[in-house]
C-alpha cells in the first residue's frame, strides 16, 4: 500500500498462471487445453544497511526525527529512519479501531516517512548556498570583513543575529564556521534571490530526488514570480534576508539536504538510489556530472565546514571526531518556527526548554566523512529538538 513495496511493485509481484480445462455438463474435467505458467516476481535488494538503519532508529527514537546517510561512492542510501515508525505486520494481520486511530491522530505523526516527506526551513546549512552564490557571482572576496553588530537593519525592522552581541568583523569561512546571520543577510543582498535559487537548484534544493517511494516532496524554492503568483505580493528586502539564513518561505526535506551536502563534499552530481540490484543483478550507476561550480569555491566552502566541527569557534566543535581517518565536516542549523518580538528580546529571549515543544527551534546537522576522501554524507534532522549543535550534530557523530 505504501512505501518500496508501494514503488517496486510491478517488480515484485510476479504474474498470474491460468490453467484451461474442457469439462462436461457435470464439471467433470474432460482434458486439459493449455496452460500458462506463473512467474515469480523479482527479488529486489535494496542499498538500506539494516545494522545502521537499526542503530539510526535506536540514536533517535525518543523524539520526532529523520536520518539520512549516502553512500558517496555507489550514490546508495545506506540509512533513511523516520522516527516514530510503526509496525506494518498490523495492516496484515488486522488491527483494532483503537490502534488505528492512535496511529492516525498521533500528533507525532507515525504513518509519516519524515525523511522523505518532512518539509523544514533549511536553516544555517544552506549559508554554504548563499556563499557559493556571492562568489560565483564575484560580489565577495572571500576574505573580506563584514562587521556584525547583533543584528541589520531595514527601515524600522531590526533582523537579528542569533548572538546578540554580534560575531564582529568576520571573513567568509569565519562566518560559516560561527554561523553569523548578519554575514549571510549581507551575501543574501548583494546576491539576490534569483541567484541564490539557481545555485540551491544545483545542489538539490527544490528538485524532486527520483526514488522509487511515494510522497517523496519537493520541498519549496521561492522565488519573486513564486510570490507573486501564490501570495499576490512583490517579493521584499526582508523576504531574501530570511532566505540568506535558510528560513522565510525556504523548506527542504531531510534527503534534499543529505543530497546537497554530498554534493558539495564531492563537487559532483550525485543522485542516490535506493535499489542495490534486482534479481541478483546489480543496478548500475550512471557516470557522474561534475557540477559547473568553480573548484576553488568548493574548496573554501569545504574548508568551512571543516572549521565548523575542528575549530575550537565552530558551532559543532564538541562533536567533532579526534580520529584522524574518521574526520567530520559539516553544518549545524536551528531552524525558528516562531517569531521572537523586541519585547521578548528585551526582557530576554526564552530557552529552547522554556517553551511548549511545539514552539522549540527544529535542530538540524548536515556533513560529511572522513574530510580527505568523503564516503559518506549524511543529514540528521529533529523536530522541536532545540539546537543543532546540542542535538542533530551529537546524532550525526
Amino acid at each position: 500500500k505504501v512505501g518500496v513495496e508501494k514503488g517496486l511493485d510491478s517488480f515484485l509481484r510476479g504474474t498470474v498462471g491460468l490453467v484451461r480445462h474442457e469439462v462436461n455438463a457435470s464439471g467433470r474435467v474432460i482434458r486439459k487445453l493449455n496452460e500458462d505458467p506463473s512467474s515469480s516476481g523479482k527479488d529486489i535488494h535494496l542499498t538500506i544497511n539494516t545494522l545502521l538503519q537499526e542503530f539510526a532508529m535506536y540514536r533517535i527514537e525518543e523524539f520526532s526525527a529523520s536520518v539520512v546517510v549516502i553512500d558517496l561512492e555507489t550514490e546508495g542510501i545506506s540509512c533513511l529512519a523516520s522516527s516514530p515508525s510503526f509496525n506494518p505486520n498490523q495492516f496484515v494481520e488486522g488491527m483494532s479501531q483503537k490502534d488505528w486511530d492512535s496511529l492516525r491522530n498521533s500528533d507525532n505523526q507515525p504513518l509519516a516517512n519524515r525523511a522523505i516527506s518532512g518539509n523544514y526551513p533549511p536553516g544555517s546549512t544552506f549559508k554554504m548556498l548563499v556563499a557559493i552564490a556571492a562568489i560565483e557571482a564575484r560580489l565577495v572576496d572571500p576574505e573580506e570583513l563584514i562587521n556584525c553588530s547583533g543584528f541589520y537593519q531595514v527601515s524600522e525592522r531590526k533582523f537579528h543575529c542569533w548572538k546578540a552581541l554580534g560575531h564582529g568583523d568576520k571573513n567568509l569561512v569565519e562566518s560559516i564556521q560561527e554561523s553569523c546571520d548578519v554575514y549571510f543577510y549581507t551575501l543574501a543582498l548583494r546576491v539576490g534571490i534569483d541567484r541564490i535559487s539557481e545555485i540551491a537548484k544545483k545542489f538539490g534544493i527544490g528538485r524532486v530526488v527520483s526514488l522509487p517511494l511515494p510522497g517523496v516532496s519537493k520541498g519549496l524554492l521561492p522565488s519573486k514570480s513564486w510570490k507573486e503568483i501564490n501570495y499576490k505580493e512583490p517579493w521584499l528586502k526582508g523576504d531574501t534576508l530570511n532566505s540568506g539564513i535558510g528560513q522565510g518561505f525556504l523548506l527542504s526535506t531531510p534527503l534534499q539536504i543529505a543530497v546537497m551536502i554530498a554534493r558539495l563534499a564531492t563537487g559532483l552530481e550525485i543522485k542516490p538510489n535506493l535499489i542495490k540490484a534486482i534479481d541478483g543483478k546489480p543496478v548500475k550507476n550512471q557516470n557522474k556530472r561534475i557540477i559547473d561550480i568553480n573548484r576553488t569555491t568548493f574548496s573554501i566552502i569545504q574548508k568551512a565546514m571543516f572549521n565548523v566541527v575542528n575549530e575550537k569557534t565552530g558551532t559543532a566543535y564538541k562533536s567533532r571526531v579526534v580520529d584522524k581517518s574518521k574526520i567530520l565536516a559539516g553544518k549545524t542549523g536551528t531552524s525558528q518556527i516562531r517569531e521572537i518580538s523586541e519585547n521578548e528580546r528585551l526582557k530576554g529571549i526564552k530557552k529552547n526548554e522554556e517553551l511548549p515543544m511545539g514552539q522549540r527551534d527544529h535542530a538540524l546537522f548536515a556533513g560529511y566523512a572522513p574530510f580527505d576522501n568523503p564516503k559518506y554524507a549524511i543529514s540528521v534532522v529533529v523536530e522541536h529538538g532545540g539546537g543543532g549543535s546540542k542535538v542533530a550534530a551529537p546524532i550525526a557523530r
